[in-house]
Parts: structure tokens; C-alpha cells; sequence
């Protein structure tokens, strides 16, 4: 999935021409904390609320104060993996899409950027939820698929962290079944430790409703 794919078809860019208060009622608009600026297609830089909210005169065009605007931005052609990373790390609400000439493209949300995740974590999909606590060295993805399909099951998404402070890595399974009691019990025999597992529907039903709240609230 690449950033040409997740661009937003609500966000504008602003211009310097701009004054500092159509920005914030844009900002408010799209439930956003940062807009792009742009002349033409050149990316001049992201702007935030805090930047314009610490103006003199908000009323005035950008172009009128000294800017100091950062310029974060991923390539068209750039993983939503990439795209994640560059929004977590600089703690971003919109990042700006550009092409291979540096050309501005448009932008991705954080609100797509969540929806995204969640397809690809199978988040809608009904199931549970498995948590292995294992060492690194013996992480073998093969031999925890063989036992999860063994059981007439299948992984529908999974992914691994490494908690601080440990030297274990774990990994999360979301399994396609509810009744999950097979599964751990190989798990068992095979000698995994398993950290936690969430098998109730009712988790699932109570997880959508806080996804879908989040994902409106974002949208209002």
C-alpha cells in the first residue's frame, strides 16, 4: 500500500496568501492540527495550530510573519509502513505526499492512516486474539503456523514487539476462530509460553465500538 494510494480527497493546502485565521477554521474543518503550504506544487513546509495560535496579528497572510515551518513529507511511492513511521516520529496529523520531482501530490490523513491499520491488523474481521512470549532465537514462523492451521484455523494478522526493559521478543496472533482452545493447548505441547489470549465475543463487539468511535470522532 503506497502513499499515492492514501491520499485525502478533503485536504486543501494553504497558500501564504492565506490569512492565519482561515487556517485554523481549515484546521477545524478537517479535525487536523497542521496543513500544508504550497506555491504552486512546491512544498513550502508544514504550518501547526500552536505556530499560527502564537501570531501577533492571525489575521494577517502567512507570508506576512516569519515563518519557521518543518518540512516532513514521504514520496509517493513510499509504504504505509514509511508513511507510519515519519508520522509517529515527528508526531504529525497530516503528511504531505510528494513526487519524484518534489512535486507537492496532496496529503494523508491520520484518519486513513488508522483505517489502513486496522484492515491490514483484520481488526473488522471476527476472531481471537493469541499472545506468545518467546526468545528470539527460537521465533519460528513456520512451526507457529503449522500448529495454528493444524487445529483447522488460520492467522489472519499478526505482529511482534519487544517489551522495554525485556529480552523477549512477542507475538500477536489474530486467529480466525473464536474457540481458540485447541490451538493454545498445541501451543502448550509445543512448549510456547503463551502471555495472554482474547477469545470473547464480546471483547470483539466492545474493541469495534471503541475503533468506530475513534474513527468518527476523527471524522466529525
Amino acid at each position: 500500500m503506497l502513499a499515492k494510494h492514501l491520499l485525502s480527497n478533503t485536504i486543501v493546502p494553504l497558500r501564504t496568501s492565506d490569512p492565519g485565521t482561515r487556517a485554523l477554521e481549515m484546521m477545524d474543518d478537517f479535525k487536523v492540527m497542521h496543513l500544508p503550504i504550497v506555491n504552486n506544487v512546491d512544498f513550502l513546509g508544514l504550518i501547526s495550530e500552536e505556530d499560527i495560535l502564537n501570531f501577533n496579528d492571525p489575521a494577517k497572510p502567512l507570508g506576512d510573519h516569519k515563518l519557521s515551518l518543518i518540512k516532513p513529507y514521504v514520496s509517493e511511492n513510499q509504504h504505509i509502513y514509511d508513511i507510519i513511521k515519519v508520522v509517529y516520529e515527528q508526531k504529525l496529523t497530516v503528511i504531505p505526499v510528494l513526487d519524484k520531482m518534489k512535486g507537492y501530490k496532496g496529503a494523508v490523513m491520520m484518519s486513513e492512516l488508522l483505517a489502513r491499520i486496522a484492515e491490514m491488523a483484520a481488526i473488522q474481521q471476527p476472531g481471537a486474539i493469541i499472545v506468545l512470549e518467546l526468545n528470539e532465537k527460537d521465533y519460528l514462523l513456520s512451526e507457529i503456523v503449522q500448529i495454528v492451521e493444524s487445529n483447522d484455523a488460520r492467522i489472519l494478522s499478526l505482529y511482534t514487539s519487544s517489551p522495554r526493559d525485556s529480552t523477549k521478543l512477542e507475538l500477536t496472533l489474530k486467529i480466525n476462530k473464536m474457540d481458540i482452545s485447541a490451538v493454545m493447548a498445541t501451543l502448550g505441547r509445543y512448549e510456547y509460553t503463551i502471555k495472554a489470549s482474547f477469545s470473547e465475543e464480546q471483547y470483539w463487539d466492545d474493541l469495534m465500538d471503541r475503533y468506530d468511535a475513534l474513527i468518527n470522532y476523527l471524522n466529525i
